[in-house]
C-alpha cells in the first residue's frame, strides 16, 4: 500500500516527525541501523539550553520547551550552566556570558560549586541556572510510541539503496523491502545530502563535523550529580555529570564524510589537556569514549521545507548540535508545512529555516 509520508532517518528528527505525521496520513518510517538513535541522536551531550544557537534555532529551541517540561510528563531536570576562563581568555569569556546570559561570579564562588576548579587557572567565572538535562531515550520512545500508537510503522534495518520518482510519488527499495509514498521526508542525519542524490534532487551543502567525548570517573571521588555543565571559553571544551562520571569533550569540529564515527585519541587527549589546565584533578583514566557526527548546513541553522524545484521531497536537516532541544517544534514546523497549515513560529522564522534561503 502507498503511504501517505515515507520518513528516511531514525533519529529525534525522523522519529518526532512521524509521531507528528501519523496524525495526517499513513507512515513508514525507515532506519538503516538495528535500532533508532544510532548515530547523532545516541551521542549527545543531551542539554537544553535554548538560547544556545543562532536566532531561528533559539526561536526553534524556545518553542519547544513546553514539550520538553509538559508532555507525557517532562523529559527535564535540572543541571545548570557554568562557563570558566584564563586570564587571556576575557574576550572569548564576555562574549559567552552575553550570548548565553550568565551571571558572573568570582572563582571562588565558583569553587563552591564545582571543587575541583584550579585555582591557579581559573581568573573568570559565570553560572546560569538555565539549562536542563533531557532524557533522550525517554523522549524518543515518548515520540515513537506516539506514531506507532497511530498506525505508523517504524522499521529498522532498512538500509535505502534506491530511490525513484513514480506518478504517485516515492518508490524507495531498501536492502530487506520496497516501498512507496506519496512524500518523502528527508531526516537521514549526516547523510542527508547522499540521500537526496539518490533521489534525483539538488544538495544543499550539508557538512557532518565530527564531535569526540570521553567518560572519566568522577574527580577526586567528588559527588559530581549536582554539578552545573562545565564550558571552557569559547567552547573550546566541556564536561558534563553523566551517571556518576563525567563526560568530557574538546568540542572540536572536523569535517567528516558520513560515516559511523569514532574518536580520535590525539584529539581526545588534547580536549582532555585543556580540561586538566583548568581542574586540579587530573585525569588517570577513561572508562569509554566515543564520537558524533553534528551536521550542519552552510548558515548553521535548520533547513525544514518542501524542496524548491521537487516538493514531493521534503527536507529536515542541518541539525548540528539543536537535534533534541528543537525536536519538538522543527517536528510540529515540519507537519504544518505539510498540511499547509501557518506555523505559530512566524514567517521570518519560517523563512529562515526554509530550503529556499540555500537554493
Amino acid at each position: 500500500m502507498t503511504q501517505d509520508f515515507l520518513i528516511v532517518g531514525g533519529g529525534i528528527a525522523g522519529v518526532s516527525v512521524a509521531a507528528r505525521l501519523s496524525h495526517l496520513g499513513r507512515v513508514t518510517l525507515l532506519e538503516a541501523e538495528p535500532h533508532l538513535a544510532h548515530h547523532a541522536s545516541g551521542r549527545s551531550a543531551a542539554l537544553f539550553e535554548p538560547r544556545y544557537g543562532l536566532a531561528p534555532v533559539v526561536a526553534l529551541s524556545f518553542a519547544s520547551e513546553d514539550h520538553h517540561r509538559h508532555a507525557n510528563g517532562g523529559v527535564l531536570s535540572p543541571r545548570g550552566m557554568m562557563i570558566v576562563a584564563k586570564a587571556d581568555e576575557a574576550a572569548a569569556f564576555r562574549h559567552d556570558v552575553a550570548a548565553m546570559g550568565l551571571a558572573k561570579i568570582s572563582p571562588s564562588e565558583a569553587r563552591a560549586v564545582v571543587p575541583i576548579l584550579n585555582p591557579a587557572t581559573v581568573a573568570f567565572a559565570a553560572l546560569a541556572d538555565h539549562a536542563w538535562d533531557i532524557d533522550t531515550d525517554l523522549l524518543i520512545q515518548n515520540f515513537a510510541r506516539e506514531a506507532r500508537g497511530m498506525g505508523a510503522q517504524i522499521l529498522t534495518g532498512e538500509r535505502v539503496s534506491a530511490i525513484t520518482r513514480t506518478a504517485s510519488g516515492w518508490g524507495v527499495t531498501t536492502t530487506r523491502s520496497q516501498h512507496s509514498g506519496r512524500i518523502l521526508v528527508n531526516a537521514a542525519g549526516a547523510w542527508v545530502d547522499d540521500l537526496a542524490r539518490m533521489a534525483g534532487v539538488r544538495p544543499l551543502g550539508f557538512t557532518p563535523f565530527r564531535r569526540s567525548m570521553a567518560r572519566i570517573p568522577a574527580p577526586g571521588g567528588h559527588d559530581v550529580s549536582r554539578w552545573p555543565m562545565i564550558f571552557g571559553a569559547g567552547e573550546g571544551w566541556y564536561a558534563k555529570p553523566d551517571a556518576g562520571a563525567l563526560i568530557v569533550s574538546p568540542a572540536e569540529e572536523h569535517a567528516m564524510d558520513p560515516h559511523d564515527a569514532w574518536a580520535d585519541d590525539m584529539v581526545l587527549a588534547e580536549g582532555l589537556a585543556r580540561y586538566e589546565e583548568m581542574v586540579s584533578e587530573p585525569v588517570t583514566r577513561i572508562l569509554a569514549n566515543w564520537a558524533g557526527l553534528r551536521t550542519f548546513a552552510p548558515d548553521r541553522v535548520l533547513v525544514i521545507g518542501h524542496d524548491p524545484v521537487e516538493p514531493a521531497f521534503f527536507w529536515l536537516g542541518g541539525q548540528g548540535g539543536y537535534g533534541f532541544q528543537t525536536a519538538p517544534a522543527a517536528s510540529a514546523l515540519a507537519a504544518d508545512l505539510i498540511a499547509g497549515r501557518p506555523s505559530a513560529l512566524g514567517a521570518a522564522t519560517v523563512a529562515a529555516l526554509s530550503p529556499r534561503r540555500l537554493a
